[in-house]
């Protein structure tokens, strides 16, 4: 079984509090809406304390063009993404080095650039040049959960592979000041940037074996709703990308996941109460109380969760990551189970199962 042998987290430089942005977005929205104060309650409810964002909140206060939001993309995501790589490999324990890297996955859905971030990245850091490069832009939230699947599927094919998958969201430079709708006010109360890297590597890398446990990947599932491109998203338009974001989101979770991680557990011969560890990507406050509901889980397996959504917000694909990273900073048995799980556009869930090993 592919292992996931590390994972590593750097936050933007700005860090604000959720009374800040509230300040903010009642400012901004105050005249659109004349209930303004009963909408700044999201703000409230969200059991968001702090976010990071890559420039300051005066930043935010005019309108910015398409490609001065895009050009603070590229220049952002290059270089957190390559300091991110840094942290992830430079573990001595490991004995990995650039050469020894075969393939990188790059996943984001907040910003556009071709030649991809991550061969912008390779101008930057070591690597060889023969790295095997799989940018994959749009799958939003489900974006992180997917690279590691697709991570997995590479080392099963390649056993001998080390892959990194590196994800880089700077969601509020996708930030619309023109756009006074209720979606906007929300993702406004929501959103936030985050850089994460994993190392993953196939059975026979020859990366170093240490004596601490480890999450393997044992099983992947990746499933699509039919005709739910409305759920979330993004529409394109002259200055930028406007997000889509459904208020149906946790009824869809509601009636939509539990079958699908039934049908996940039951082709690996599993009940709910074999999962020890629920690695949820927090989409939200409502949608980590829908996981709860649907999967007659106890509120106590959402907890490394809830912190994340806490001190940092939905930082898109970043978030499973960030929560993944907690998991592994904490004691687990040789043997425990874990379902990582995260819902995207399309609509769609990508869900994996996880072993600690020795």
């Amino acid at each position: 079984m592919p292992r996931i042998a590390a994972v590593e987290t750097i936050n933007p430089p700005h860090k604000l509090s959720q009374n800040e942005t509230m300040a903010f977005a009642r400012n901004l929205f105050q005249d659109a809406f004349s209930d303004i104060e009963r909408l700044l309650k999201v703000f409230q409810n969200g059991e968001i304390e702090s976010r990071y964002f890559a420039m300051p909140i005066d930043w935010f206060k005019k309108k910015r063009s398409f490609q001065e939001k895009n050009d603070l993309y590229i220049d952002f995501a290059t270089n957190l993404g390559a300091a991110c790589i840094e942290n992830c490999i430079s573990d001595q324990k490991l004995n990995i080095s650039y050469d020894n890297i075969d393939a990188i996955f790059f996943i984001s859905s907040s910003g556009l650039s071709t030649p991809s971030i991550e061969a912008r990245i390779m101008n930057i850091l070591p690597f060889s040049p023969h790295t095997k490069r799989i940018p994959i832009w749009g799958l939003g939230c489900a974006g992180g959960a997917s690279g590691f699947s697709r991570a997995y599927d590479y080392c099963k094919a390649y056993p001998k592979s080390n892959v990194l998958v590196l994800s880089v969201e700077l969601c509020s430079l996708t930030f619309q000041h023109e756009d006074l709708s209720k979606s906007n006010l929300v993702g406004t109360s929501l959103f936030a940037d985050g850089v994460a890297c994993a190392l993953i590597c196939g059975d026979e890398s020859d990366t170093a074996m240490t004596s601490e446990i480890h999450p393997y990947i044992k099983d992947t599932m990746s499933t699509l709703k039919p005709h739910s491109e409305d759920v979330m998203g993004w529409e394109v338009k002259d200055t930028g990308l406007y997000v889509v974001f459904s208020r149906d989101i946790p009824n869809v979770i509601r009636t939509w996941l539990k079958p699908n991680v039934d049908e996940f557990l039951e082709r690996n011969q599993l009940v709910g109460e074999q999962i020890k560890h629920f690695i949820a990507h927090p989409g939200g406050k409502k949608v980590l109380e829908a996981y709860v509901e649907a999967l007659g889980i106890p509120l106590s397996k959402t907890d490394i969760s809830r912190d994340v959504l806490m001190s940092n917000g939905n930082m898109s694909s970043a978030t499973v990551f960030y929560v993944l990273k907690k998991f592994m900073e904490t004691e687990k048995e040789d043997g425990d189970l874990g379902v990582m799980a995260a819902l995207g556009p399309g609509f769609s869930s990508e869900l994996l199962l996880v072993e600690w090993r020795k």
